[in-house]
């Protein structure tokens, strides 16, 4: 495990930070995180992050759901861009200790007006693009449940009439608990896949070439280059103080989030740092602090540092770094000795541009 973690950290170094390369990559949306709860920590969650969620920051802390979740999220993307996300996500635990998962992110960009070589201005219908990324994940624990280890297989798809664009990427993750559960400590690589390319006859244009026995269409390809994805990887810890006493010995079957043997306290503070490095834009590092009333209320608050931006004329991404959400769930009895939840989740990360990006999910634990 500690070879596999060093090839991980040496191999997502080769990919660090190269603002130079920014603008070049495609498929930027894989950076886009929809849902609510790990949002509003600015996605520093690495090393404590849990449930299907986790699909989006670490594959390894999908191991966390023994039981059943489902997961609905709706963004507003930069308010008044006319963008929403809308992202699902079922996650499936076994006696074995794996846990496999299914998350599905579609975006609405809104419609937009068709225009041709001989319909400039239009007047001949509209269209919307399609962007869609759906994500298959597995994750199992180790180590006297100490050790979590995940992996996700995301197939990518864009689209407008007469083209589109499919590519795959992989994800990889890693987390420690230490056996109270208080330190945490997460390791992630995200988006290692081949180039993507736009094909169909969209790209094309039809010429009419005249000789001597008449005249004739012909169509001509349009070159296209292939881009890269936006692969980043991730390292992050957590420290959970507790406070107000003990409450319980967390056992397996009791709830998402929790290990076996876990102790759980009246109060949290959970303070945690996590770090980006990034291929194509500046790496970035941040912090955060959520506080935790049982698992009933939480609050959370992050700040995201990128370096060498101090306005939105330097920055490299339209949100300034601030992030904050809350969380409310609810258990209910379902059975002897047996809970499940209910949680809604909310975030709002400030922006340079437009006005700012609402998140909003419910989730389910039965």
């Amino acid at each position: 495990m500690r070879q596999t973690l060093l090839v991980v950290i040496a191999f997502g170094v080769a990919l660090a930070g190269n603002p130079e390369r920014a603008g070049s990559a495609g498929a930027t949306q894989l950076l886009i995180n929809p849902y609510a709860r790990s949002s509003g920590m600015g996605g520093l969650n690495i090393a404590n992050t849990y449930g299907i969620e986790s699909v989006i920051i670490n594959p390894a802390g999908i191991a966390l759901t023994r039981r059943t979740e489902f997961l609905f999220s709706h963004t507003r993307w930069l308010v008044g861009s006319d963008i929403s996300i809308n992202a699902f996500g079922f996650a499936q635990g076994f006696k074995n200790g794996g846990t496999l998962g299914i998350a599905v992110m579609a975006f609405d960009l809104g419609q937009f007006e068709r225009t041709t070589i001989d319909n400039p201005d239009g007047g001949i219908g509209y269209f919307s693009p399609t962007f869609l990324n759906i994500s298959l994940s597995y994750a199992k624990v180790f180590a006297d449940e100490r050790i979590f280890v995940g992996a996700t297989a995301k197939l990518i798809h864009e689209s407008i009439p007469d083209a589109a664009a499919n590519g795959v990427a992989l994800d990889a993750g890693v987390q420690y608990r230490d056996k109270k559960g208080n330190l945490k400590l997460g390791v992630a690589l995200r988006n290692i896949g081949p180039q993507m390319k736009y094909r169909g006859e969209g790209l094309a244009a039809r010429t009419n070439l005249g000789g001597a026995s008449g005249t004739f269409t012909n169509l001509v390809h349009t070159p296209v280059a292939a881009f890269e994805i936006p692969s980043v990887l991730l390292i992050g810890a957590a420290y959970r103080i507790g406070l107000g006493g003990e409450t319980e010995i967390r056992s397996r079957e009791a709830s998402a989030g929790g290990t076996g043997g876990e102790v759980d306290y009246l109060f949290s503070i959970v303070p945690m740092i996590g770090f980006y490095a990034h291929s194509f834009q500046n790496n970035q590092l941040g912090g955060g602090l959520e506080l935790r009333y049982k698992n009933y209320v939480m609050l959370r608050g992050a700040y995201l540092w990128e370096p060498g931006v101090t306005s939105k004329s330097t920055t490299q991404n339209a949100f300034t770094g601030i992030s904050v959400g809350a969380t409310v769930e609810l258990p209910f009895r379902t059975g002897e000795n047996r809970y499940s939840s209910f949680g809604i989740d909310y975030s709002y990360r400030p922006t340079y541009f437009f006005n700012g990006t609402h998140s909003i999910g419910a989730r389910l634990y039965i």
